[in-house]
């Protein structure tokens, strides 16, 4: 059974890697074909499975989210991979570390590994999985639903497997601030986009959406530029879908683990960001209110 559950780990991150990997691992596990069509929606266009992207201060891959998750692998002695902050290479990772821990005969040896995977899996991958396996339940894919549905149920059991951490993982102490209210539309629209400084994921899926529920054109490109042009046509009305999309991330983070730190930190944060949102639509709404007062 410990072997299985080390396959299993890797299999789950092997569907998040390429299509071909994707196709063989969901065989595996006795899950339904994903198409190639489909994989490239979920996994590039929308919910790249890479941490950098959810826990790093800029919300893209690279940079020093990417540097903090190659830093664990030499912290242990490994040589990083072309993709050090992968899920499939993270959860391979863990499930190695796992098993050299139980089959070692050393038992100094096998402390020193079990706290390297209890490190990584509370450090890098813990705080954003959770909310990752959400955003992609949010895309309604269903060719991916039996992979979230174990994706889920295998972090839920490692998470009460490990010991509990003692702190905040560095990427949520470290995080940037959110949006201030004097500040930019640049900064706004960045702090937005940038999972660790908003408690939120808007994938490119969700803002078509959030276009249409709020009444404005949706322009097809990069992230930043669609959520820019939303917020100049009616800054009102986009503010009030973003507040409400920050409440349900709210939700969403408090319902994975009440008594975690990390959970915690990120319900608090989606919290702020909604309280934030929902003042500024009632200023930005008093402005056009005046404004056209003023016209007539």
């Amino acid at each position: 059974m410990t072997g299985g559950r080390w396959e299993l780990l890797r299999a789950l991150g092997a569907v998040a890697d390429n299509p071909a990997d994707a196709r063989t691992a969901a065989a595996a596990l006795g899950l339904g074909a994903v198409s190639a069509a489909e994989h490239t929606d979920v996994f590039v266009l929308n919910c790249p499975p890479f941490a950098s992207v959810y826990l790093g201060p800029d919300g893209a891959l690279g940079g020093e989210g990417t540097d903090r998750v190659a830093g664990f692998w030499r912290a242990i002695g490994l040589t990083p991979p072309a993709e050090p902050d992968h899920l499939a290479g993270l959860l391979s990772l863990y499930a190695s570390l796992g098993e050299a821990a139980a089959g070692t005969r050393r038992p100094a040896a096998a402390a020193a590994l079990a706290r390297s995977q209890a490190a990584l899996f509370w450090e890098h991958l813990w705080p954003w999985l959770p909310g990752y396996l959400d955003a992609v339940t949010g895309l309604e894919v269903p060719a991916l639903t039996g992979w979230v549905v174990l994706a889920r149920h295998a972090l839920t059991a490692e998470y009460h497997a490990q010991p509990s951490p003692v702190q905040l993982p560095l990427a949520l102490r470290a995080a940037p601030p959110e949006a201030g209210p004097d500040g930019p539309l640049r900064d706004l629209v960045a702090a937005l986009t940038t999972p660790v400084r908003s408690g939120i994921i808007l994938t490119r899926r969700r803002l078509a959406a959030g276009a249409g529920e709020a009444g404005v054109g949706h322009r097809i490109g990069e992230r930043r530029y669609t959520l820019r042009a939303m917020l100049e046509q009616d800054p009102a009305a986009t503010l009030i879908w973003l507040s409400q999309e920050a409440r349900r991330w709210e939700r969403r983070h408090a319902a994975w683990a009440a008594g975690d730190p990390a959970s915690r930190w990120w319900t608090a944060r989606a919290a702020r960001t909604a309280r934030f949102l929902r003042d500024s639509a009632a200023r930005a709404g008093t402005r056009v209110g005046t404004s056209a007062g003023a016209t007539r």
